[in-house]
């Protein structure tokens, strides 16, 4: 029983120090290793012996990584976070588009269990990362990066890439408890390939960052590519005002200066699939699955994002054709969605500023040009930050409207609990 009430009070007190912010959420978006909180240790040495110094010493710590280690010549640095995401959900969110994310009736359960490696090795212009969902038994990401100059890299492996901002951004990192109605219809999400990528700064509104890729086009998993048509990609952002706006939800930093983001992105490819999700290659509603290089795909969007003070801002236009071409039929689908968040500290003195409210909405036209089938979706979300995107608890009232062709329309509404923690 004693041992069973130490662990019991280990555990209490880990979670009771990430519920106790540390650092400031700047910190933890732009200090990736903490030196200053790390203590050095040498693994070679044995107590009352000389050190080993044909041996580099090592420092060990926690951070927004995780469990940190990192030899003190900094050639060598390993991350190790675990993350956990429990949900409670309730209402009538039923027969909608997002039947397959909701259930009707109260559920509760672990929604993500996941464990993520990272870091760098010989040089930090070679890092690397690994994702791993323990809950459904998959390896997410596995990829390496390596500087080739000062504003440009190159990344090969498998990862999301880097084409509507609402799913590269990461579900730990999100302002809302799930991405838009929209994504699942417009999202390549991961993919094995490799990338080229960078920032060009030329100063004022010279300022661009920018993604080209090639992939296999066959999603997660997918190590070959079905026919002779590699899945091709290109994104462009125009940091307006000189900052970049990072890949994370919120603006728990309180950017001191206005940071707008334009961007655009297209991609092109040819496989059995006509959408993508962390499960793979799959089929949009009413699509029959495919032969090798069936359903040609050719796709853009168009976002913006704005952080200031607190303020934050994300909206993403979507248009996707989908050519089926063994049976020669053609389908357009267009969607959007505008989601605005504030920290309410952060606007009003005598409010907190581990407070923040967010809304969104979106809608989703699966066929252009036929009538009355058009999904919607309203959120609204509430998120208390107990140490920054690491530690944050999230409620969330959902509504969804579905037309159909009939003229009955499926309207649906849902209220969630979520509880996110990274270790």
């Amino acid at each position: 029983m004693r041992h069973r009430c130490a662990l019991l009070s280990g555990v209490l007190a880990v979670l009771v120090s990430m519920a106790c912010p540390s650092t400031s959420a700047r910190a933890q978006e732009n200090d990736p290793t903490l030196n200053d909180r790390l203590t050095r240790t040498d693994p070679s040495a044995e107590e009352g012996a000389p050190a080993d110094t044909t041996r580099p010493s090592v420092r060990v710590g926690h951070g927004p990584g995780g469990v940190e280690i990192e030899t003190e010549d900094g050639r060598f640095l390993i991350q190790i976070q675990p993350r956990l995401q429990f949900r409670v959900t309730g209402g009538t969110l039923g027969d909608t588009v997002l039947a397959d994310r909701v259930t009707e009736g109260v559920t509760f359960g672990v929604n993500r269990a996941r464990i993520k490696i990272g870091g760098h090795a010989f040089t930090p212009n070679l890092t690397y990362f690994f994702e791993y969902e323990l809950q459904g038994n998959a390896l997410l990401d596995f990829r390496v990066q390596y500087r080739l100059a000062p504003g440009v890299s190159l990344k090969v492996g498998q990862w999301k890439l880097h084409y509507s901002r609402e799913r590269v951004i990461s579900s730990g990192q999100q302002q809302m408890m799930d991405r838009s109605l929209i994504n699942p219809f417009f999202t390549l999400d991961r993919q094995q390939g490799l990338s080229l990528y960078g920032r060009v700064d030329g100063g004022g509104l010279a300022d661009f960052s920018y993604w080209g890729t090639v992939a296999t086009g066959t999603g997660r998993a997918g190590e070959s590519n079905d026919d002779s048509h590699p899945l091709l990609m290109g994104r462009l952002h125009w940091n307006v005002l000189g900052d970049p706006i990072g890949f994370s939800g919120s603006d728990l930093a309180m950017t001191e200066t206005p940071a707008l983001l334009i961007a655009a992105a297209a991609a092109t490819n040819r496989s059995p699939y006509t959408r993508f999700s962390q499960a793979g290659g799959g089929q949009l509603p009413g699509f029959d699955d495919g032969e090798a290089g069936q359903y040609r795909l050719n796709q853009w969007t168009a976002e913006t994002a704005f952080k200031y003070r607190g303020v934050s801002w994300q909206q993403e236009l979507h248009w996707k054709r989908v050519d089926d071409t063994l049976n020669d039929v053609r389908t357009t689908l267009v969607g959007n969605y505008v989601q605005i968040g504030v920290v309410l500290g952060a606007v009003w003195d005598n409010l907190p500023r581990q407070l923040e409210l967010a809304v969104r909405h979106a809608f989703y036209d699966p066929e252009v040009g036929t009538e009355s089938d058009i999904q919607q979706e309203v959120s609204l979300t509430a998120n208390w930050f107990f140490n920054g995107h690491l530690n944050k608890l999230s409620a969330e009232l959902l509504w969804l409207t579905a037309d159909t062709r009939t003229g009955d329309d499926k309207d649906s509404f849902g209220a969630r609990l979520q509880w996110d923690i990274s270790m």
